[in-house]
């Protein structure tokens, strides 16, 4: 009995390693920071993103707040290389330079104009910045 009472740790050890490796999915996207792809694409990462927050009737959906429509099939032409309305000369996404696209300052909550995106949501979480600035910093591409 003795022998089975010192099995018991590396036991309850090996159980807590297989449960532990089993429950991260490889699969899944992301580089192992919270699930932020490294190399995101537009149509798979950052448009549902928009879909999910931006375009509600009245804001960058039907509404176009800005002059901004943010829904499936208008907003990369809305948004890349685009001038922003609210402080020209910036762009709304400057391909390679998420520090400096205006997307990215007014959805961090460092603008001049206006509040922080979403308005009327909250603020995006972090993991989806970070999606939107790893798309921008890899070229903005269309994909």
């Amino acid at each position: 009995m003795s022998k089975l009472k010192h099995l018991w740790p590396v036991l309850f050890l090996a159980v807590a390693l297989i449960v532990s490796c089993s429950s991260s999915d490889p699969g899944s996207p992301g580089d192992g920071n919270g699930g932020v792809p490294e190399d995101p694409s537009f149509a798979d990462d950052v448009q549902p993103i928009f879909n999910a927050n931006c375009t509600s009737q009245f804001c960058h959906g039907a509404g176009e707040s800005a002059g901004l429509k943010l829904t499936s099939g208008d907003s990369y032409a809305e948004l890349v290389d685009v001038t922003s309305t609210n402080e020209p000369p910036a762009k709304r996404v400057l391909a390679d330079d998420a520090e400096n696209s205006y997307l990215v300052i007014k959805l961090e909550g460092r603008q001049s104009v206006g509040g922080r995106m979403p308005l009327n949501a909250g603020a995006l979480s972090d993991d989806d910045i970070q999606t939107i600035r790893n798309w921008i910093d890899n070229g903005a591409e269309e994909n």
